[in-house]
């Protein structure tokens, strides 16, 4: 869990993901399509760590499958249906400010 929250804390905005979830792609191109440079991290990519985060998301979200994870401000923000509804209600755009992740 202490990997998880030091690396959430790092940059304004943080991915945990999977390279081959179609969902965390979404999450990923739609923070690119606003302009954010966030933290990517791929736990398929990290055999030995990525399976301890995972555990630790599973152990935090309550629930399984833990991706994508999104922090903002390095505060736990959701998944993919919650930073979907923050966008579509237009309340993403200013909490990604806030967090320093947009100057617009």
């Amino acid at each position: 869990m202490d990997k998880v929250m030091n690396l959430a804390s790092q940059k304004a905005v943080v991915v945990f993901s999977v390279s081959s979830c179609c969902m965390c792609h979404t999450i990923k191109r739609l923070f690119c399509d606003l302009g954010v440079n966030p933290a990517i991290h791929e736990l398929d990519e990290d055999p030995k760590e990525g399976t301890e985060m995972e555990k630790a998301l599973i152990k935090l979200l309550g629930r399984s499958p833990p991706v994508p994870v999104v922090f903002i401000g390095g505060q736990l923000i959701g998944l993919t249906d919650k930073i979907m509804s923050l966008h579509l209600s237009g309340n993403l755009i200013p909490l990604l400010r806030n967090a320093g992740a947009l100057w617009l």
